[in-house]
């Protein structure tokens, strides 16, 4: 039985790396870079858009840069703020996204931190803490985590079982502070989590639903 050309040609593209041929639908890849006029943070993207905490800039242009199976993708965009120190901005196209849980993590479960930094995308488990003097989420701080300033907006997600295809956003880093304990000073990440994140779903729930994605032949 004769093959048509273009499942040949399919087929063969195919032939050299499977991983190219995965296709993006199946790459959940939700960290995000946003650039700005002041400098570079982390933002993740979510099935409500692209959310930051406007680190680096609170208004103006900036540039997206979200992965692919194939490799990059930059979008320009502005900033949009949505209340409570959240920021998002819309793309032209849809990039890899991830759903949202509004459950905030007790002291004590294991949540999943994953970045991007010089040497490509990194992640670590690290578990909730909870001190009477500090308010909102803590979490141990990971030795490994780059300076604040590139990774304030860095992604804290539930995921199940280490199955990375069913990650959910928890919360995003926000800073770090030293608490003196009995055994000596600690240090924590503070994260932004279900409390202020709501507001990234009450502004764009009605848009999402009338929106109209660009499809672009070097997006698949």
């Amino acid at each position: 039985m004769r093959r048509p050309l273009r499942t040949l040609l399919l087929a063969l593209a195919c032939l050299p790396t499977t991983t190219a041929c995965v296709g993006t639908r199946n790459l959940q890849d939700p960290v995000v870079e946003i650039q700005t006029r002041g400098g570079m943070e982390m933002g993740v993207s979510t099935t409500y858009g692209v959310v930051f905490l406007g680190a680096t800039a609170r208004s103006g242009p900036i540039e997206i840069t979200s992965w692919f199976g194939d490799g990059p993708s930059i979008e320009a965009s502005v900033i949009e703020p949505v209340g409570g120190g959240v920021y998002t901005a819309e793309t032209e196209i849809r990039i890899p996204s991830v759903p949202m849980s509004f459950r905030e993590p007790l002291p004590g479960e294991q949540v999943l931190m994953i970045g991007r930094g010089p040497q490509g995308r990194w992640d670590t488990w690290v578990t909730v803490e909870s001190d009477p003097r500090a308010f909102g989420i803590l979490v141990q701080a990971p030795p490994d985590l780059p300076d604040l300033k590139s990774a304030t907006g860095t992604g804290v997600y539930y995921c199940p079982g280490d199955d990375r295809t069913k990650l959910e956003l928890v919360g995003l880093v926000a800073g770090r502070i030293r608490l003196q304990t009995e055994s000596g000073d600690r240090e924590y990440v503070t994260v932004v989590g279900p409390r202020d994140l709501w507001r990234l779903v009450a502004t764009r729930r009605g848009q999402l639903e009338k929106k109209k994605w660009v499809y672009r032949e070097d997006i698949m």
